[in-house]
């Protein structure tokens, strides 16, 4: 996984020495933010905090590095770039690291783990007492670039600084960049393999350098004055920035800031980006998880509630079967349980559940009933008179009536 990056946050840090610390640097820290809220957050610091000194830890610092195309085997090695020694900066002083010609050259340093970084600074190889641009090796480092990765190749991570500015006059010696990133690799870049190349570049590539100090927190879970505070809990990953403690990201089911807000208005997730299904009575679904703690509305199932019922079921958590007497058997709308296309034969209302009555029978309940006995109600779906027929009536359902000569056949029989 890339690391992460800051949430638009602009540093701006002034460098001040501490005496006799190699390993750590300090910094005045003036917060830019964009947004309101930034300016709120910048207005509060500066109440606070008015005047604040900053320590961080060279976490690179005798780490192992590595080179691409070292140069004479192991007099130069790439992990002359991390011993601490900076005081003889010529190429041959034994302290400053140097590469073969190449079209591309490249060192990286394993901080054994994922770091919480502030910035970086890069001192490279002079060959005079003075850097300027007479200085042969300005022309070397033109057009380099930083990364910060969780994996050996630079393109699994994030580019922390690409150099499309500097010349051989403005190019400073050392180089101090803010790079406010989580990572275990930190992988220094440049090539020369797309000519014609910008005035004052060199043919070459090198990793002519005497030092990679790289100034941060050992722990990314802390950030602050001698990285002592713990980032808040719901960070993702526990990463947030190393000066001011926002999350660089929030676990599943928080937002703000700080990712001490749980998701709501029916959000839910990794960013609160993912919408609540339909849970009972309209509550709000888990803040992590999306499930429903009440069960489920009408016309969906599952533990978030975003399932339509399947065929022949409807209601609250789609726990009631459609009527068998739909016209279509089993077939009705998910949400009211009303059958699709009406009733079959002898039944009524939207979700015929009820037979006919009122001595009415048959489709949608519009036949009359004949004169059935003490008229009885018919049958609901055909119209039989289930007990016999009134007198003076006959037939299944006694529709028929009686004239005299029947009634004197009938009473002499």
């Amino acid at each position: 996984m890339a690391p992460m990056k800051t949430d638009g946050n602009a540093i701006k840090l002034v460098k001040r020495k501490l005496i006799g610390k190699e390993s750590a640097s300090s910094y005045f820290i003036f917060i830019n933010m964009s947004s309101t809220t930034g300016l709120v957050w910048t207005f509060l610091w500066g109440l606070i905090f008015p005047f604040v000194v900053w320590t961080y830890e060279n976490v690179a610092l005798h780490k192992p590095a590595w080179q691409l195309h070292p140069y004479k085997d192991e007099k130069f090695n790439a992990s002359l770039a991390v011993d601490g020694q900076k005081k003889i900066l010529s190429q041959w002083g034994g302290e400053c690291v140097a590469s073969d010609y190449g079209r591309t050259a490249e060192w990286r340093v394993d901080l054994h783990g994922i770091r919480n970084i502030h910035h970086i600074v890069i001192q490279y190889v002079q060959n005079k007492p003075v850097w300027d641009a007479g200085d042969f090796k300005t022309k070397s480092f033109l057009g380099f670039s930083l990364y910060i990765s969780n994996t050996t190749v630079k393109e699994d991570g994030v580019l922390c600084f690409k150099d499309t500015n500097y010349t051989m006059t403005t190019i400073p010696n050392p180089v101090n960049i803010t790079c406010p990133y989580h990572g275990r690799y930190v992988i220094y870049y440049n090539n020369r393999t797309h000519p014609p190349f910008p005035d004052g570049y060199s043919n070459f590539a090198y990793t002519d350098f005497c030092e990679v100090e790289v100034f941060g927190c050992l722990s990314p879970g802390l950030y602050g004055e001698n990285c002592s505070i713990p980032c808040p809990r719901n960070c993702q990953e526990g990463h947030c920035h190393i000066v001011v403690g926002t999350c660089l990201g929030c676990l599943p089911g928080y937002r703000s800031f700080t990712c001490d807000e749980e998701c709501e208005q029916f959000t839910y997730g990794e960013e609160c980006s993912q919408t609540c299904g339909e849970c009972s009575k309209g509550e709000q679904c888990n803040h992590v998880n999306g499930s429903c703690l009440n069960g489920c509305g009408v016309g969906v199932y599952g533990d978030k509630c975003d399932n339509e019922c399947p065929e022949g079921r409807f209601g609250e958590n789609c726990s009631q079967n459609c009527s068998l007497h739909c016209l279509v058997p089993g077939k009705c709308d998910r949400f009211t349980g009303h059958c699709v296309g009406g009733c079959q034969a002898g039944w009524k209302h939207a979700q015929c559940d009820q037979t006919c009555n009122s001595r009415m029978f048959g489709k949608h309940c519009k036949e009359s009933c004949g004169k059935c006995l003490m008229d009885e109600q018919c049958h609901h779906i055909n119209g039989s008179c289930l007990n016999g027929c009134n007198p003076g009536y006959y037939g299944n359902k006694c529709t028929e009536g009686i004239n005299i000569t029947q009634k004197y056949r009938l009473k002499n029989e």
